[in-house]
Formats: C-alpha cells, structure tokens, sequence
C-alpha cells in the first residue's frame, strides 16, 4: 500500500493572521513553532512537531522589520533541515528586498540575489510568493518557484465592489504608475474591458519620484491606478494628481503589498484618491487600519489552493491566469 505524503504546515511570527486564514481554508492545523529572543536580540526557534520524512510549508512575509523576518525564516528553515524535514516549501507572499534586483549604480548590491542565496543554502525546497516587484527573481534560484498573481483576487474584489456600481466599461481606465507595470495593467484592463494609460515618471531618488506625462486619455473617466506595491505612496500619490489634473473624474488605487512606510498613512489620507484596495500579503499596520480609506482584501484562497495543489502534484500553472 503506497503510503500517503505527510505534511505539516508552520508558520513564523511576520504574518499570523494569515497563516490562519490559510491553515482554515486547508482544514489543516497549523503546528507548532517556539520563537524566542535573547537579550541581545538573537532569535531562537524551535520545531514543536515531528517534520522527519515530511513536506513542510513554512509561512512568513518578509516584511518589515525586514531583516528580522528574514532571519526568523532561515532559522526556522535550518531547525527544520537539522529535523530531517523532507521537504521545505516557503510560502512568502512578500519578498523582501525585490526591489534591489540589479545594479542601478557602480559598488552597489544585488539583495535579491543574496537573499535567494540564503534561502537556497538554508534548505529550501520551493519558493512560492505574489506578485514578485520583477519578475526575473525567480531566475536567481535554481530550484522551483511559483510567482502567483493576485490579479484574480483583485479583480473579483473589485467587481462585487460598489465602487465601480453603474460605471460603464467605456469609462474605466487601467492607469500605470511606471512602464514597468504596464503588461499588469493591460492585463487587468482586458479582463474589464477598459481603456489603459501609461504615466512618464521620472525618479530623483529612492522612495523619491515625480510624475511627469501621461501617455492615454483619462479625461472624464474613473481611474484605476495599478501598482504591485504602495510603499511611501509618493509614486501613488504622483499618479493620481498627474491624472486628475488630466480630467479624470475619480481616482482609485489597487495594489497587492501594502508597505505603508513613512509618511504613506498621511499622503493617502490628504490624497484626492477615493480608496486604496490591498491584499493582506503584509499585515496593516494600527495607523493603516485606521485609515477609512484603506480597504483589504484576502490572498489566503489563493496561497492555500497553491500549496494543496503542490502537494498533492496538480497543476499550479492554471492560477497565473
């Protein structure tokens, strides 16, 4: 009799309210893991169930505090090797440090590279995250990863939406923040049926940018800025007064990871942008959660049809569309 593939599924201390929402969605527990710092803030993890022989799937966001729930994540991927874990699948809907994916100048770090090194010498079998900030990450790791989108979400989101109620197709428009996203946009905008436009910005810094032209008619239309994330919300903010200024009549955001750092809460709440829909692949800080304008949508169907369908050999190829 063929034995049936054992797993368990653990979370870290980045995210828990998702790793429940997606532990009942699988009708599977989550296990149980001891995390500890020392004085010096040196942190501890300890495995609390038997992993041997069995697939992991490991949860943590590497969101901010950044560093600290990158570390956490290695130490629980290095507890679970030590523990002769079959498998470790690390599900990480946020991928810390995806914006340093080249040289944008001379004697300056790759981080995403380095960071997919660490997690590849750590043990990790397979990478699952949303909506990567470039997509050829996935080409510095020679093991497999599943880039989800959280297009489909959002889309759904947006349709039961009353925000949208009575605004005929004709008078939506997809808007990108940056040539960048531009293939996210058109996607969303074919599967609305609406027009798309492009905005020429142009960055003085980092977390510094300034929009410039739009490329595309907004004038008289409810604008649907589309990013993969809203950090300080200075790009965000850019966008939307480039578009009213070109006529749109409303402005909405959409994006999959809400960072939020900075002055983001403050730049969205004195911003012309009606609301801000994001996914929860980061948890909302207490000022986000605060902010009336801000509305949160869930990725945990998603990630937990992704990680049932990778268990159990099916095709994960169908959720990219």
């Amino acid at each position: 009799m063929q034995r049936i593939r054992e797993w368990v599924l653990l979370s870290g201390s980045s995210h828990p309210a998702l790793a429940k929402k997606i532990s009942e969605h699988l009708e599977r527990p989550l296990g149980a893991v001891d995390i500890r710092r020392f004085s010096d803030g040196e942190i501890f993890a300890e495995i609390k169930e038997n992993v041997r022989g069995r697939s992991v799937y490991l949860i943590q966001s590497t969101c901010a505090p950044v560093n600290d729930s990158l570390m956490e994540l290695l130490i629980m991927m290095d507890a679970l090797k030590r523990a002769s874990a079959k498998e470790i699948n690390v599900i990480t809907p946020y991928y810390g440090y995806s914006r340093q994916d080249r040289k944008v100048s001379p004697r300056t770090p790759i981080s995403a590279k380095l960071t997919a090194d660490l997690l590849t010498v750590a043990g990790a079998s397979r990478i699952v995250s949303v909506d990567l900030h470039a997509g050829q990450i996935q080409g510095f790791f020679n093991i497999p990863f599943d880039n989800l989108y959280a297009m489909p979400v959002l889309l759904e989101h947006l349709k039961k939406s009353s925000l949208l109620k009575g605004v005929p197709e004709e008078e939506l428009v997809i808007v990108s923040p940056d040539a960048g996203g531009m293939m996210r946009s058109r996607g969303l905008a074919k599967r609305m049926n609406a027009n798309v436009a492009l905005i020429d910005k142009r960055r003085t810094g980092p977390n510094v940018a300034m929009a410039m032209n739009i490329v595309g008619d907004v004038e008289g239309k409810t604008a649907i800025i589309l990013d993969d994330m809203i950090d300080t919300a200075g790009t965000l903010t850019e966008a939307a007064n480039a578009v009213l200024k070109n006529g749109a009549k409303r402005v909405i955001a959409v994006a999959t990871h809400g960072v939020l750092s900075g002055p983001a809460i403050e730049r969205l709440e004195k911003s012309n942008i009606e609301r801000v829909i994001l996914t929860d692949t980061i948890p909302l800080s207490a000022a986000a959660q605060a902010c009336k304008k801000i509305e949160q949508v869930s990725i945990a169907p998603l990630l937990a049809e992704a990680i049932n369908r990778i268990h159990h050999y099916d095709s994960v190829s169908s959720l990219f569309t």
